[in-house]
């Protein structure tokens, strides 16, 4: 079974919380064992010391001669019943004297191993666990302190035990509580794991899912960016890369569409005149004329296909354009006479080819088509007898030049769509049945790239008018006259002599 992210991490941190808290469970049993007895021995001897006090008070009354039973036997028997031990008294030779169990000691039966004696009377005290040699059937605490006589000699001692069952009772009350709260501790710990762990996966998985979905082509799923952490920059650079792999699709699906569209204009401007020499419909006086038509569109087709993969190079971010002075009044009038015979078909009256010289900075072949897609979309909605003008105007260090068309106009709310690709209105749809919607997209995209700009003026009912602006460009080839510098003349050459003949000079 394939284990995913969220399960792995979530089994490690869990592992890492469930051993933590055994390993923590383990260290709080030794430690209460620890303390538990540190704490008994502390008590016994607490109370061994005081019971040794009134022993020595009563053995010193007495010349230190005998201890009094019926003196000391209440006060062993208060301090015995307060901390739940067997306080006794016994001799030097570990036979019990005095005890504060009256009714059932078993200390008078036995006598203390002299090894117990000897340690108390080497070391001053003495301190087990265990059952005193065999006179108690489980395990006690015990702790014992010497009785001195009047030479400083020890003359007995004291000793109190009780019964080690208590730490297995206490041992057992911790353990409960601490399973409880670790249990409590461990599911809220489980809970805040699970939540953390699919809070931190969740977008690696939404990568995964946008992945897949990138294979199938949809590169428009965007993984959502929250915080600013690692995982959070990695989203983000992912959705760059969705993003650059859109607009490479967009690219690529945008040339193809272009290249069609674009090499289906002069395709139809060739054949069209070829059809015409071949069935007669232009006479062999212009013949030539037109195939010198035919020639010059071939050219431009070639030259088209290589500004097509320019295009598609410059808003790839490949490929910048190198503008050159180009009178752009002659492209204009070129591009119209191309339409002469559907212009002649309408009888549309054609305005403004009169107009002076223009330069522009741009290119040349990208330009002409501009010209083109704006002419042939505006022949296209002139109605019969209707007019086509253009204008030229310099401002500001641009020119802008207007293409007008009488018609219908265009619908105020379907003039910002018009540049969209593949964007055609209802009117284009019924008189442009061939079309593809890419012609005004693709010359939006061709003068952004020149650094102008692009707008609709329409009129239902009036006119539509496009208005592009391009850098204005000085005349190319014009010299400044007063600071024109010295022209020197070439040097003469001489040519070697012929044979029998003088020598000539060739300037």
């Amino acid at each position: 079974m394939r284990k995913t992210l969220f399960s792995k991490y979530f089994y490690i941190c869990s592992s890492i919380i469930l051993i933590s808290t055994a390993f923590l469970g383990v260290v709080l049993l030794v430690f209460s064992v620890r303390y538990f007895k540190d704490d008994q021995y502390s008590l016994l001897e607490r109370n061994v010391k005081q019971s040794v006090v009134l022993t020595n008070l009563n053995y010193s009354t007495n010349n230190y001669q005998y201890v009094d039973p019926s003196y000391l036997q209440p006060f062993y028997q208060l301090q015995g019943q307060a901390i739940d031990a067997d306080i006794f008294l016994v001799d030097l030779e570990g036979r019990t004297l005095l005890c504060s169990n009256t009714t059932s000691c078993t200390h008078t039966d036995y006598l203390l191993p002299s090894t117990v004696m000897e340690r108390l009377q080497t070391a001053g005290d003495y301190r087990e666990t265990g059952r005193l040699g065999g006179i108690y059937p489980a395990s006690y605490y015990t702790v014992g302190r010497p009785v001195v006589g009047s030479d400083g000699q020890m003359a007995g001692a004291v000793f109190a035990s009780t019964s080690s069952r208590a730490l297995t009772t206490f041992l057992v009350d911790i353990f409960q509580m601490y399973v409880i709260s670790a249990a409590l501790v461990m599911l809220f710990a489980f809970i805040i794991i699970y939540f953390v762990t699919s809070n931190m996966v969740r977008p690696l998985q939404d990568m995964l899912a946008a992945t897949r979905s990138f294979s199938k082509g949809d590169f428009s799923i965007r993984v959502p960016v929250e915080g600013d952490d690692e995982v959070a920059m990695l989203a983000a650079a992912f959705n760059s890369m969705a993003s650059s792999l859109a607009v490479m699709e967009s690219t690529r699906r945008s040339f193809t569409a272009n290249v069609s569209h674009e090499l289906k204009t002069p395709m139809t401007t060739i054949g069209g005149f070829i059809d015409g020499i071949l069935d007669g419909t232009i006479p062999p006086e212009k013949q030539s004329h037109y195939l010198r038509i035919v020639s010059g569109e071939v050219q431009r087709l070639s030259r088209m296909v290589r500004s097509m993969l320019s295009i598609a190079r410059i808003e790839a971010g490949e490929l910048t354009i190198a503008p050159v002075p180009v009178e752009i009044t002659d492209i204009v009038t070129r591009t119209v006479f191309t339409f002469e015979q559907r212009i002649e078909e309408k009888g549309i009256e054609v305005r403004g080819l009169d107009s002076g010289k223009h330069y522009v900075a741009a290119d040349a072949d990208l330009i002409h088509q501009v010209v083109y897609n704006l002419v042939d979309n505006a022949v296209k909605f002139v109605p019969q007898g209707g007019y086509l003008e253009f204008g030229y105007k310099d401002e500001g260090g641009l020119t802008l030049i207007s293409v007008k068309n009488s018609g219908e106009g265009v619908a105020p709310e379907e003039i910002p769509k018009l540049f969209d690709r593949f964007y055609k209105s209802d009117k284009s749809r019924s008189l442009d049945k061939n079309g593809v919607g890419l012609g005004l997209s693709i010359v939006k995209t061709i003068v952004n790239l020149h650094n102008g700009e692009i707008f609709v003026r329409s009129e239902a009912g009036q006119y539509t008018e496009f208005v592009f602006s391009l850098p204005a460009s000085a005349q190319p080839g014009k010299k400044n006259l007063l600071f024109r510098k010295h022209e020197k003349q070439p040097p003469k050459q001489i040519l070697p002599a012929q044979e029998g003949g003088a020598s000539h000079e060739r300037v």
